[in-house]
């Protein structure tokens, strides 16, 4: 046999290699694929809805709102000391 007929058997011996590798990175990535696809779908959940705002405390009532009221009118300038303490004698008495 020549050099040249011993070249042409060893570049068709590494093409037929070749190609047989090729064959079977395809068939290893389709495997993959289908694997992946007898998997169970995950399905994402929806990003939970932002957060409410905290409800603010209600406003107190009874005796401790009228307290406080006439505290804020006093401080606020509207009812003098002695007015703020009849005020708050009248509530405190009642």
């Amino acid at each position: 046999m020549g050099a040249a007929m011993m070249g042409g058997a060893v570049m068709a011996g590494r093409a037929s290699q070749r190609r047989q590798y090729e064959r079977e990175d395809q068939e290893a990535r389709i495997e993959d694929l289908e694997a992946q696809q007898q998997q169970p779908q995950q399905q994402v959940a929806p990003a939970p809805p932002p957060a409410a705002p905290a409800p603010q405390a209600p406003a107190p009532s009874g005796l401790a709102a009228q307290l406080q009221q006439l505290a804020d009118l006093k401080q606020s300038g509207v009812l003098s000391d002695q007015e703020f303490a009849a005020a708050k004698q009248k509530l405190l008495a009642s």
